[in-house]
């Protein structure tokens, strides 16, 4: 039942982003609703900042497990709040960038007594950056990744490893774009050393938009270690809420391992509904 969800759920987005890719191939890469951005003004935004802004996707959601009754145990909030700093002001040779990253992802189990938060997420990271442009249109971005994530606990609570990350992102289409990320795992952790059974080895995914933008369907796939089809899966469906504002209303499901470091080793299904808030450019995952 865990596998074929994970494999019905992956063919199910391959299959609708090659319905839906036709009618986005002649479209010209766009970043904004109406606004084309060339290689100068890209370059631009980039030289002269903002130098603080925003990583992966900051959101705040509330959901539990739909294959089963709600309780305290299997329902509740999860949220993120992701930021990154340029820490030069110059351009760094070939046209780089050195980013300061962090990421704190937090599961609050508002459904218990005392309302805890049982697992906290803190990623720290530092990044090197290298964007890309074709024909005159930024077309995606390589960077390099030295990061850390642990869960500030100690005892037989305590999770913690190192990754050196290789990451891209593309635009396919004004309408597709696609991301990979591959990892050299340091998995320090006394009490996680199996952690890549679960938490996995590489992933990769795609984001969906509408002509309009106004809607979004995202898909993440995370390969867990093994020659097997072992997938964690996460798709989400996203609105905007106003045509200049960059929040959504989204629903967002889970499915297999590895979502939090806490309970890295136990399967769940999540379905969470909630706001989000992305990145200009691409979202980082």
């Amino acid at each position: 039942m865990r596998k074929s969800i994970s494999i019905i759920l992956l063919y199910l987005t391959v299959f609708i982003s090659i319905v839906t890719y036709p009618t986005c191939t002649q479209a010209q890469i766009l970043v904004s609703p109406g606004v084309e951005e060339n290689t100068d003004s890209i370059k631009k935004t980039m030289d002269l900042g903002p130098f603080f802004g925003l990583y992966k996707d900051n959101y705040f959601a509330v959901g539990t497990d739909p294959f089963h009754k709600p309780t305290g145990d299997n329902s509740g909030v999860k949220f993120q709040l992701s930021i990154a700093q340029r820490l030069t002001n110059a351009t760094l040779p070939w046209g780089t960038y050195l980013y300061l990253f962090f990421t704190e992802k937090v599961f609050w189990e508002v459904f218990k007594d005392s309302m805890p938060m049982s697992d906290l997420n803190f990623n720290p990271g530092i990044g090197w950056t290298k964007p890309f442009f074709v024909k005159d249109r930024y077309c995606g971005k390589l960077t390099l990744i030295l990061e850390h994530e642990s869960n500030g606990r100690d005892g037989e609570a305590s999770r913690s490893w190192n990754k050196v990350s290789f990451a891209g992102s593309a635009y396919v289409t004004e309408c597709l774009s696609v991301h990979a990320k591959y990892w050299i795992p340091i998995v320090d952790g006394k009490y996680n050393q199996d952690l890549l059974k679960y938490s996995g080895i590489f992933q990769m995914g795609f984001q969906l938009n509408s002509k309009d933008r106004r809607f979004t369907l995202a898909a993440t796939f995370v390969k867990r270690q093994g020659w097997n089809f072992n997938w964690n899966t996460n798709i989400q469906l996203g609105m905007r809420l106003h045509k200049d504002a960059n929040q959504y209303f989204f629903i967002d499901f889970y499915n297999g391992y590895g979502e939090g470091l806490l309970a890295y080793n136990q399967f769940h299904n999540r379905l969470r509904a909630g706001l989000l808030i992305r990145p200009k450019f691409f979202s980082e995952y």
